[in-house]
């Protein structure tokens, strides 16, 4: 039998800690449908991130390489966000979740509140599709 007890190395547990917080898959997807962003116009994309979630996320995924950080010196300095080769190849698996996620939102929600667990989850009837390459 597999199992996934806490290990130092457990693949599964190390990457969904990471990228299954609240924002880091709409930071992706934000930079993979508008390219290469300053940091206002990620949160103006996003628009119910704070300015402190919004730097979290943003350090995480660049420490993880899948986004890059550019800066350049100028007055005031501009500092731009996109993705790497790395954050792309997680983009398929993304929008794989993304479409099953859609396609079963409604049951999903209708067994939820069937239940009395009914969630008023922001992005409800939000449709997200892959970038147009």
């Amino acid at each position: 039998m597999k199992n996934f007890h806490a290990e130092k190395n457990c693949p599964v547990r190390n990457i969904l800690c990471r990228l299954g917080d609240k924002w880091s898959i709409l930071v992706l997807i934000t930079l993979h449908a508008n390219g290469t962003l300053r940091f206002g116009q990620i949160q103006k994309a996003i628009g119910d991130i704070s300015q402190r979630m919004l730097t979290v996320t943003l350090r995480s995924l660049e420490t993880d390489g899948m986004i890059e950080r550019k800066v350049y010196a100028e007055i005031p300095p501009r500092v731009e966000y996109c993705l790497t080769g790395r954050g792309c190849s997680l983009l398929p698996h993304i929008y794989g979740l993304v479409e099953w996620a859609q396609a079963n939102m409604e049951s999903i929600l209708a067994g939820r509140k069937g239940h009395g667990t009914a969630d008023p989850a922001a992005g409800i009837g939000t449709t997200i599709s892959p970038k147009d390459d």
